[in-house]
């Protein structure tokens, strides 16, 4: 059975209409978001760019596949989203990426690699990652199992980022896929809405007390 979906509109409500209390202030300032994203066949990829588009609501936004997250590119962000596949109940390894290749090979699987699939993956990136303060947000993609049977690997992106010195301004996310690797129908759109609510918590996180009292 499939598990229900969590909305986050009850979120992007509340978040959004405090954002918009703050808008002509003059404390609000043009904010920078940066997506960091790992893909084996594509799926993670899809959501992390409807994740941007969400994004792109309050924030500039770069969006780029784990090997291309420099220093430098972190270091600039006012904000850090990152997300990755589920593989064994978590981050992918060495080896997990291995056999997803090797899967995508075989005659007939159905699947091919995302372009950027033989880089790094994200538990390296994160475990390298310089320590930082600013806010954050984790997803991944999973089987629709419910979690206790796939595993959800933004809880490994969640507690290596609390790690370094970040907080995330929302609960971790999951994005759904078939057993056939198909991203499930409206997993996209939900994930826009998850960028805009996730944009619109970072928001505030960011304005000075005193305007959002205003």
């Amino acid at each position: 059975m499939v598990p229900a979906l969590r909305d986050p509109r009850p979120w992007l409500v509340q978040a959004g209409l405090a954002a918009l209390k703050v808008k002509d202030s003059r404390d609000v300032i043009n904010m920078r978001a940066l997506v960091v994203y790992e893909s084996m066949y594509g799926n993670t990829h899809v959501i992390a760019s409807n994740i941007a588009d969400g994004l792109r609501a309050t924030h500039e936004v770069t969006l780029v596949p784990v090997a291309a997250a420099t220093v430098d590119l972190v270091a600039r962000a006012d904000l850090l989203v990152v997300g990755g596949p589920t593989h064994t109940h978590g981050l992918s390894t060495a080896a997990s990426r291995q056999l997803a290749a090797k899967a995508a090979a075989r005659l007939g699987s159905g699947v091919t690699l995302d372009p950027d699939a033989g880089g790094p993956g994200l538990r390296d990136w994160l475990s390298d990652l310089a320590d930082g303060h600013a806010p954050a947000a984790a997803f991944d993609t999973r089987l629709t199992e419910i979690a206790v049977l796939t595993g959800r690997a933004s809880r490994g992106i969640r507690k290596l980022l609390k790690r370094h010195g970040y907080w995330l301004v929302m609960p971790p996310e999951s994005f759904l896929v078939s057993q056939r690797n198909i991203l499930l129908k409206a997993e996209a759109s939900r994930a826009r809405r998850w960028g805009e609510a996730v944009g619109a918590a970072a928001t505030i996180a960011h304005v000075p007390a005193r305007a959002r009292a205003a």
